[in-house]
């Protein structure tokens, strides 16, 4: 049975967010709110906990996770970054966006495209998510919280514990959460390709 956490949508209770974080570093799996949508999260170099939100989504060995940071500091470590991609992401965020760049080495390998070495990173723009990330101090692996056979994600904390209590171990609701998600920029070729449209405005890339 997943706890339920109750948090301020903009000034989350500092308790709350230490005993989300210590079932974090306990290698637990929740769910919790973002400036899209909400998201499923453990710890980066947990194998199991990815392995466990692959299966709640039914999602192959090509799917790829998002590493969500907490900075751009946190975001720069992860992936390289020439000058105009530093300058246009460092622009866009935190917000509604993700970024498909170069993996550096801090990414293990499991976690990075097979041929191409390549990792998706953002930035949130929400106080609960941000909370957590400070608190946790490391990024967290992530993947939208989008059902297979679902058109559109569940938007509240208790409707997520209702339909997936018995495969999480927290579910942190920051109140409803329902623009859709983020707008997936692919750095990869040295230049902005727009992959997927979302919340962020695409048209600034």
């Amino acid at each position: 049975m997943a706890r339920y956490l109750d948090v301020h949508p903009t000034d989350p209770q500092p308790r709350s967010i230490a005993q989300v974080v210590a079932m974090l570093r306990d290698d637990a799996v929740i769910a919790y709110p973002t400036d899209s949508m909400y998201a499923l999260g453990t710890r980066m170099d947990n194998h199991e906990g990815a392995e466990r939100i692959r299966r709640i989504r039914t999602l192959d060995d090509r799917h790829h996770f998002t590493l969500v940071c907490s900075d751009f500091a946190q975001l720069g470590q992860l992936v390289h970054l020439d000058n105009s991609a530093f300058r246009a992401i460092k622009s866009a965020t935190p917000g509604p966006y993700t970024f498909i760049l170069l993996a550096t080495p801090e990414v293990p390998r499991r976690l990075a495209h097979a041929k191409k070495r390549s990792v998706g990173v953002r930035i949130p723009d929400d106080p609960v998510a941000c909370a957590i990330l400070r608190e946790l101090g490391e990024p967290l692996l992530s993947s939208s919280l989008l059902m297979p056979g679902h058109d559109w994600p569940m938007t509240e904390g208790w409707q997520i514990k209702e339909e997936l209590d018995d495969v999480l171990d927290a579910v942190v609701d920051g109140g409803e959460r329902a623009t859709g998600p983020t707008t997936v920029v692919d750095w990869t070729s040295g230049a902005p390709e727009v992959v997927r449209e979302g919340a962020g405005d695409p048209t600034r890339f």
